[in-house]
């Protein structure tokens, strides 16, 4: 996803600590999803959205019958919704 490598990218040039921190963190946050996709609240069109602790990201996703669909991986403070046409 664009949104995420651009995010990734930003936090290297950074550091490269702090890209790996983040790779980390969306990582985890994705294991997490795919372990347990229901514990999380429902959020907007049917999708939920998980925010990262120590970055100001969130993972909007939907479940679907056999598969767990991310829709997004967004900067909590820009373009709110923008994922939207991915539904």
């Amino acid at each position: 996803m664009e949104e995420f490598e651009t995010a990734e990218a930003w936090y290297r040039r950074q550091s490269a600590n702090a890209g790996l921190r983040f790779l980390a963190a969306v990582y985890d946050t994705l294991e997490e999803i795919a372990n347990s996709p229901q514990t999380w609240p429902e959020y907007l069109y049917g999708c939920r959205k998980f925010l990262l602790q120590q970055f100001p990201y969130a993972v909007t996703y939907r479940e679907k019958e056999t598969r767990t669909e991310i829709l997004a991986i967004s900067h909590g403070h820009r373009r709110p919704e923008y994922w939207r046409q991915r539904l």
